[in-house]
């Protein structure tokens, strides 16, 4: 195991939903994991210094993937301010297959997980058609 902490920091509820049903499919996460809920009347100091004790807590030396909603977002933003410690990547755009597979391959390093999170966001959008029967 990675040893990778993993932060949720994102649109309350959606952070804990994601985190639920992934839950749900694969069983308890096999890293550590905690989730930030962002209220929409969020105070943004308040919630970016809860953000680093959270980082401070969940990183065992092998640094902390932070993961955020939607990019240009308060949430994050708040997780963008965490980028000036260098063991901190933030990947936006979180979603259950992006979730799914930072559970799936919880023994890579932070660098490789970034990539395995973001890799697995974009290649569960797809856009579905209706087959035209012949």
């Amino acid at each position: 195991m990675s040893g990778v902490g993993v932060l949720i920091v994102a649109h309350d509820p959606v952070g804990s939903a994601l985190l639920g049903v992934a839950t749900a499919i694969l069983g308890n996460p096999p890293l550590p994991i905690e989730n930030l809920p962002v209220p929409l009347d969020v105070d943004t100091e308040m919630a970016t210094d809860k953000a680093r004790i959270l980082i401070r807590n969940l990183n065992q030396g092998a640094g902390v993937l932070v993961l955020t909603d939607m990019y240009g977002s308060t949430p994050a933003n708040i997780a963008c301010r965490l980028l000036a410690d260098p063991a901190i990547r933030v990947v936006s755009g979180l979603n259950l297959p992006m979730l799914c597979r930072i559970f799936n391959y919880a023994a890579l390093d932070l660098e490789q997980l970034a990539e395995k999170a973001a890799d697995g966001a974009r290649d569960s959008i797809l856009l579905c058609a209706v087959e035209e029967k012949r």
